[in-house]
């Protein structure tokens, strides 16, 4: 068995929604079938028995391969590693042997870990060597463990993806963007951006906190800042024994001592504090430790937090009863589980001392023995919800704490006997404010209610949801466009009418990404990274992304759903025969992958005269808009009948109908299809226009969009860019398949013109017969025909390409002069040179800036 070809798939993808990883696996002929592989099933299971059940991908007379093992492996490690993961598949292509393997991942890094622990497993099995099946789900779950979004990160991700609200971790740590473009909003574990560093340095700031809390009266313990033990001891028996001894600028209760009643204690409890920084002395005040959390100006959660303990049973030694305490599953060595290991450091052995035992006594049966004094949950602590217990002066107090300190998510730690009466009527305070709190406590208390904090992060962010008029889920319009031919047109022209509407559009594709109409990259962006760059981008306000093939196949789509997704047309295709699409068919499950992820809410636009694209309507989770020439066609009139939206040409107009509803656009006021004289150009209307009227666009928007969009250079490059040349027409396209050359063909022969002549080279990476048809379909319309090579052939020898280019030409009823050149711009020249008033040449260009350049300053010069 050989893996070829590793793939992460990072959106929405021809398999499923799900993240997967997706390798191309090869199986020798004695690896097709497990049947016929002696002892290699019950090999597999003695070395990994949570595997389950082996199953073919289609029915079940279909031979199980080692493929399909593969398969199966890769995700029952990763279940059994405790990863949410569930989709798996396995694809036989067209070449004998060969399979696309597909298994759903949560994190990319264990994904890609768990195919390659799978591959060991299946050697050993074929081998008969050892494989540790514990020792790699351990691997795998520790990973896991280490990259995923802990806890209360992946508490509010959580809520906002209950909400429809999209997200992207933008760090391997806790920073992970909500939302899209102008609606974005970030958070960094449980701080929201908009929290100042300003803020955030107060509470870090415990001395300085605290005296702001002091001057909003809010009761707080006395003590200040130290510098050595002396100083430390000196202040304690000022304010009076016994004292807290922490870090003036800590967090997550790390050098945190509590309780300290002597000389000794103290020294201790000074060096964990000062190994975090400057070390503060304050008044321990009685009673227990209690966390409450505020979100804007709501207490949304209160747990008190208990140190860790154990109870003593006379038989077994605290260092026992401490192992025990650890097995239970709930506890973890980080903050990934909602409870962590208790440690038996320095610190722990310190106060086992003060009563009057060590890690290895016995204590008496029910003895409750702490182990530290300050009662985090990362030091091993428990807590118990107490929400609903906390009466409202304290939550006042709380409230003010957050509101001094200028956090919107803060944890406001208070010691009291009780939260069930006010603060000053118990000598209780509150002894920090916290930015970025622990939300664990909360989640998943050992005891008592779980709260859904992360549910209150994100109403204060978006606002509260079904429940309130106010919410938001984070989106900004998007309008995904795919196709054969007319795709680049169709996405400026609607990226055009979003920018009339007064929008700052961010779109993407082959040309490049642009923002606002400034072009921020360039090249081909029509892949999922352009995608996600745009959607970074805090000032857009709608996209448009014109979404090729390869970035699917690549990597899935660059984002989770779009309000409308335009399929221009299929026809014949284009790059078939690469990536084992051999077949229209099997290119339309690639292109239908941003109609199955259109919003429930949303629309596909699809071409009804192209059948195969029609057929997408099928998978369609929101609703269709079909576009055609002619509205007469079977489909048209059955959707028009249904009530259903639908655009078409009516005689000289563009029309938008829905039931007896009908908005009518003349096609003189659509400057690009030359008055409706260019079929093809109608089409890329048509479509663009459904788009509009898909998000919401005004029609006055619309009728602007489409009067003041010009397919020149500048606005559309290589699409059917019409110069004039010495009195003869030049027209510059991109087309470079068989369905773009008739296209081209039609509108050409609308135009007026005394000899036509075609100037065209051939892609390298396309099928022979695909390079031929272009020539065949034009040897037919023109008269001339200047056959060029570039620089980059993408694979052929020297000549191969002009050769098949020639072979289409043969037996061609008008070519009759053919020409063969090196060198694209020499090509163009050649054809400019031939050309007199009344002529007409069309240019296919290879390389579109720079040909177009070439274009234009020849022009300058006549």
């Amino acid at each position: 068995m050989e893996v070829s070809r590793t793939r992460a798939l990072r959106g929405p993808n021809m398999w499923s929604r799900h993240t997967a990883i997706e390798a191309v696996v090869h199986c020798s002929e004695t690896e097709r079938a497990l049947a016929d592989m002696a002892g290699f099933e019950a090999r597999l299971r003695e070395r990994f028995p949570g595997i389950g059940p082996l199953r073919p991908a289609s029915s079940a007379k279909a031979p199980i391969t080692l493929a399909h093992v593969l398969e199966q492996a890769a995700l029952a490690l990763q279940a059994q590693a405790g990863c949410p993961v569930t989709f798996s598949h396995t694809h036989t292509t067209s070449e004998p042997g060969t399979y696309q393997v597909v298994v759903e991942y949560s994190e990319e890094d264990v994904g890609r870990m768990a195919f390659d622990k799978a591959v060991e497993l299946i050697a050993a099995a074929q081998s008969g060597d050892a494989f540790d099946a514990d020792a790699a789900i351990k691997a795998l779950r520790e990973t896991d463990e280490d990259i995923r979004l802990g806890p209360s990160t992946g508490s509010i991700v959580d809520a906002a993806c209950k909400r429809g609200i999209p997200f992207r971790r933008l760090t391997q740590g806790s920073l992970v963007q909500l939302g899209w473009g102008v609606k974005q909003r970030r958070i960094w574990a449980a701080e929201v951006d908009a929290t100042s560093a300003v803020s955030e340095s107060i509470a870090q700031d415990k001395d300085l906190s605290k005296r702001l809390l002091q001057s909003a009266g809010v009761p707080v313990p006395i003590g200040a800042p130290v510098s050595s033990v002396d100083e430390a001891w000196e202040l304690a028996q000022e304010i009076g024994l016994p004292v807290v001894v922490k870090p003036l600028d800590g967090n997550q209760g790390k050098g945190v001592t509590v309780n300290v009643a002597s000389r000794e204690h103290l020294e201790m409890a000074y060096k964990a504090a000062d190994e975090i920084g400057t070390v503060m002395v304050e008044k321990f005040l009685p009673g227990s430790d209690y966390r409450l959390l505020v979100v804007g100006d709501k207490l949304v959660a209160a747990a008190r937090r208990d140190p860790p303990n154990v109870i003593g049973d006379g038989v077994h030694t605290v260092r026992q009863l401490v192992d025990k305490v650890n097995e239970d599953p709930r506890r973890g060595d980080g903050h990934a589980t909602s409870l962590t290991k208790i440690r038996l450091d320095d610190i722990a052995i310190a106060r086992l001392d003060l009563q009057g035992l060590t890690p290895e006594s016995v204590p008496d049966k029910g003895r409750r023995v702490i182990l530290r004094n300050n009662a985090n949950l990362s030091t091993g602590g428990t807590a118990t919800d107490v929400t609903d217990d906390v009466h409202p002066e304290v939550a006042a107090r709380a409230i003010a704490a957050a509101t001094v300190v200028g956090l919107h998510v803060c944890g406001v730690d208070v010691v009291a006997e009780s939260v069930h009466k006010p603060l000053e009527e118990q000598s209780g305070g509150i002894v920090e404010v916290n930015a970025a709190p622990g939300l664990r406590m909360h989640l998943s208390p050992s005891y008592g209610k779980g709260r859904d904090v992360g549910e209150a992060i994100i109403s204060s962010i978006y606002g509260h949801g079904s429940r309130g008029a106010a919410s938001e889920d984070g989106r900004i319009p998007i309008v995904a466009v795919t196709g054969t031919n007319g795709k680049t047109t169709t996405s400026r022209l609607v990226a055009h009418m979003f920018a009339t509407q007064g929008l700052r559009v961010g779109m993407t594709n082959t040309d490049g990404v642009y923002v606002d109409g400034r072009q921020t990259d360039s090249g081909d962006c029509s892949g999922p990274k352009s995608a996600r760059n745009v959607l970074m981008h805090p000032d857009v306000e709608a996209a448009v992304f014109e979404t090729a093939r390869g970035g699917v196949l690549r990597e899935g789509l660059g984002f989770d759903r779009c309000q409308v997704a335009v399929v221009t047309n299929l026809g014949e295709g284009d790059h078939l025969g690469m990536n084992f699409l051999n077949t229209v068919e099997e290119l339309a499950l690639v292109k239908r992958v941003i109609v199955q992820n259109v919003a429930d809410n949303g629309y596909a636009v699809l071409n009804a005269a192209d059948p195969v694209v029609a057929r997408m309507a099928e998978v369609c989770p929101g609703q269709v808009i079909f576009f055609a020439s002619d509205r007469h066609h079977p489909l048209m009139a059955t959707h028009r009948a249904q009530g259903k939206r639908c655009v078409y040409i009516d005689g000289d107009a563009l029309v938008a109908a829905q039931g007896a509803w009908r908005e009518s656009i003349p096609l003189r006021d659509i400057p690009f299809t030359r008055g409706g004289a260019i079929p093809f150009q109608n089409e890329n209307a048509m479509a663009a226009v459904a788009a509009a009227w898909g998000v919401g666009l005004d029609w006055d928007t619309i009728r602007r969009g489409l009067a003041s969009f010009m397919s020149d250079p500048d606005s559309v490059p290589g699409r059917f860019n019409v110069m004039d040349y010495r009195g003869a027409t030049v027209i510059a396209d991109y087309g470079h398949n068989g369905d773009a050359m008739r296209a081209l063909v039609q509108a050409v022969q609308a135009l007026p013109a005394n000899k036509r002549s075609v100037v065209i080279s051939g892609a390298g990476d396309r099928r022979d017969e695909d390079i031929r048809i272009q020539t065949q379909i034009l040897g037919e319309a023109f008269d001339e025909a200047i056959l060029f090579q570039d620089a980059c052939q993408r694979g052929r020898e020297d000549g191969e390409v002009l050769a098949l280019l020639q072979q289409g030409l043969k037996g061609a009823t008008r070519t009759k002069h053919i020409e063969e050149i090196r060198g694209e711009f020499v090509a163009i020249d050649r054809a400019l040179e031939r050309l007199q008033p009344g002529d007409l040449c069309l240019v296919l260009v290879d390389q579109v800036e720079e040909a177009l350049a070439h274009l234009n300053q020849r022009v300058r010069e006549a």
